[in-house]
């Protein structure tokens, strides 16, 4: 499948819609979306046991790259009830997820959506995740960052290429319509579920987007020096191509293998902010490609624009042994070049399916990865923060060292993602 191109004027005002929210933008989204119907689901039951199984239904570009949906949306939730989640708060869950699942067709043009399950979720029972669980509370990940951390009960994430699915989606899952997209929902969240609270006083709403134009159209925020800094072409604030085939991890790598939540996976989500006013205003784009990508790929002239001409592999594979030479040589390091020193199998290991934000009118990055267990995403960052390069007199800890220098984790959080069948308000010994 080839990936939509809307128009742009109808790219920008969606996501303004999705990120306002409420019934009156979902009106205003319905309409500047036109007549196009939004495609219904089908039997739930013929979905796969895998929440985060997304691939098979996403678009794909001429490389094979799997492209994400245009917009998203993070609601952070706590329950709303007293001690341990009785059935029939189960139940009423499991049926307003149903309704979703028959009211939207599983695709980038209907609705994809998780729900994962926090550490402090799982507090509330005398029984333990299972070892094969790995889960840990969300902490600072750098000695160079204090986050706060997000730990409400649970995380819906939805996405669409149709921000007015996205808005019935919400609507419907919190009691404010009774039926979205021509059908009428089972039951709702709506006295189950509470929105969270957060430390800080976080927005338990979040919203983004990612695709080509979407960053461009919507880069006058704080943190972008200039609005017409950012390549018209980029899908992401930074201006280069993100999620190459080959260097994700699959969804099976991903998976749980054992236990009680085979079938699922770990989620780590963190509200980074970008400043890049240095990014564009002193860097030019061979400096840019070297600190995204690695110096050499710089000076071969391996990127051409955002980076599409690399295809399906940003190759910075090549660039890893010789990381500790190439900050003696060049004086920098490469962002891609650090993470990919953790790797499986020549693989990555975890599976990034992150968006950009002007949530609170600002250029962010919500970065969402999946994996395995947080040690894996743990694991990455610790590469990606680069302490071991930082000793060459050019390459500090944030200067010349990737990217760390124009971007800032403001919040983390940890979850899982439960097999289908154990999506609903799970036990932590299901």
């Amino acid at each position: 499948m080839a990936p939509r191109t809307p128009d742009p004027s109808r790219r920008e005002f969606v996501k303004a819609a999705v990120a306002i929210g409420g019934s009156a933008a979902l009106s205003a989204c319905l309409d500047r979306e036109g007549d196009a119907a939004t495609p219904t689901g089908t039997d739930p039951s013929a979905r796969p046991s895998r929440q985060h199984a997304w691939n098979d239904a996403l678009s794909t570009d001429e490389h094979g790259n799997h492209v994400p949906p245009r917009h998203h949306l993070l609601l952070y939730l706590d329950y709303a009830g007293d001690g341990t989640p009785t059935a029939d708060d189960r139940e009423r869950t499991e049926a307003a997820f149903r309704s979703l699942e028959r009211a939207f067709a599983r695709s980038n043009d209907g609705l994809l959506f998780t729900v994962g399950y926090a550490p402090a979720y799982f507090e509330r029972f005398d029984a333990a995740l299972p070892d094969s669980v790995d889960l840990p509370a969300p902490e600072a990940l750098s000695t160079f960052e204090d986050p706060a951390l997000d730990e409400p009960d649970a995380i819906l994430h939805l996405a669409s290429d149709r921000g007015s699915a996205l808005l019935a989606a919400e609507e419907g899952l919190l009691g404010e319509r009774s039926e979205i997209n021509g059908v009428e929902m089972e039951a709702d969240l709506s006295g189950v579920f509470a929105e969270a609270s957060l430390a800080g006083d976080g927005p338990a709403r979040r919203t983004g987007f990612i695709g080509e134009g979407l960053p461009a159209e919507n880069a006058d925020v704080e943190g972008i020096p200039d609005p017409d800094a950012v390549p018209d072409d980029a899908p992401l604030f930074m201006g280069f191509e993100s999620g190459f085939e080959k260097n994700q991890a699959s969804e099976d790598r991903v998976t749980l293998e054992s236990g009680p939540f085979a079938g699922g996976t770990t989620q780590h989500v963190s509200k980074i902010r970008l400043r890049l006013d240095d990014w564009y205003g002193e860097q030019d784009h061979d400096d840019r490609v070297a600190e995204m990508f690695c110096p050499v790929h710089a000076e071969e002239g391996r990127v051409e624009g955002t980076g599409e001409n690399l295809g399906n592999d940003n190759g910075v594979g090549e660039c890893v042994d010789d990381i500790e030479a190439h900050a003696r040589e060049y004086g920098r390091v490469g962002h891609a070049q650090k993470n990919a020193r953790v790797r499986e199998d020549g693989s990555p290991i975890i599976l990034r399916r992150d968006f950009d934000s002007t949530d609170d009118g600002e250029a962010g990055l919500h970065f969402l990865a999946l994996q395995e267990g947080i040690s894996d995403f743990v694991a990455t960052r610790s590469a990606m923060n680069g302490t071991d390069l930082a000793d060459n007199p050019a390459v500090r800890q944030r200067v010349n060292n990737g990217i760390l220098e124009y971007i800032f984790v403001r919040r983390r959080g940890n979850f899982l993602l439960p097999p289908r069948g154990h999506r609903a308000l799970p036990r932590p010994d299901p």
